[in-house]
């Protein structure tokens, strides 16, 4: 019998995560899912057979190397990462000192963003690819969003840590692509369709949201690509959409 390959989601919530989780899971993968609360998580291991939940604020280095480790002692060395976590945007949460421009945000905001949105990346990349390369394949994605692409005045200890991001999955995806290793980086150019956002987008049409299954779909086929013809920038956004 086979041996199920591993993909790790990181920042695994009711949008793009749980979607992504269910989408690896019914390709047959088992998912290692890293998000900070254990109910949610507990909820989505029971549901998808072979999962495994594990409590990670990916903000903090050692937390994220012990959560690793276990990952590949308990479930072996994942062939695909998905860093999806996200520092700065948390819901319906109102975060003090995250919006704002630079003169009003708190710096603390933009250190924690980075290191959930880059130096996370960075951590888990530095565990996981050295056994992608002696593998010779594996895919390294990491979802992004139009912050990384633009410096809006009110996005200013989040917009950074998404750009500095973007550059990093690049510098990574030049040096790994040659070894066999793909590496994308997912602009989400959209609202996700989420409880939250239905709720503050409220007289918005259906039209408006883009769904996390069709995230997670485009997702796994990144992830699947011929390597003929691997995508590194990769932009999804719902047809209405202005841009």
């Amino acid at each position: 019998m086979a041996v199920q390959p591993v993909v790790l989601i990181t920042g695994v919530g009711p949008g793009t995560g749980a979607a992504a989780a269910r989408r690896f899971t019914a390709g047959g993968y088992r998912v290692a899912m890293f998000a900070r609360g254990a109910a949610r998580l507990k909820e989505l291991e029971a549901e998808l057979p072979g999962s495994r939940a594990f409590v990670c604020d990916v903000g903090d280095a050692a937390a994220v190397d012990a959560a690793v480790t276990q990952v590949t002692e308990e479930m072996g060395a994942p062939e695909v990462l998905i860093h999806n976590a996200v520092g700065g945007v948390s819901g319906s949460e109102s975060i003090d000192g995250v919006m704002g421009n630079f003169l009003e945000i708190e710096p603390a905001s933009l250190e924690y963003n980075f290191k959930v949105n880059t130096m996370a990346l960075l951590h888990l990349s530095r565990r996981l690819a050295p056994a992608m390369i002696e593998a010779g394949r594996g895919a390294i994605l990491v979802t992004g969003n139009t912050s990384a692409l633009r410096g809006k005045a009110g996005f200013s200890a989040f917009a950074p840590t998404k750009a500095a991001q973007r550059v990093l999955s690049e510098s990574m995806a030049r040096h790994l692509g040659p070894k066999g290793v793909h590496v994308s980086y997912v602009v989400i150019d959209a609202v996700i369709d989420v409880p939250w956002t239905r709720r503050f987008f409220a007289k918005e049409s259906d039209d408006f949201f883009i769904k996390p299954v069709a995230i997670a779909d485009e997702l796994w086929h990144v992830a699947h690509q011929d390597r003929s013809a691997w995508s590194f920038n990769v932009e999804i956004r719902p047809f209405r959409e202005s841009w």
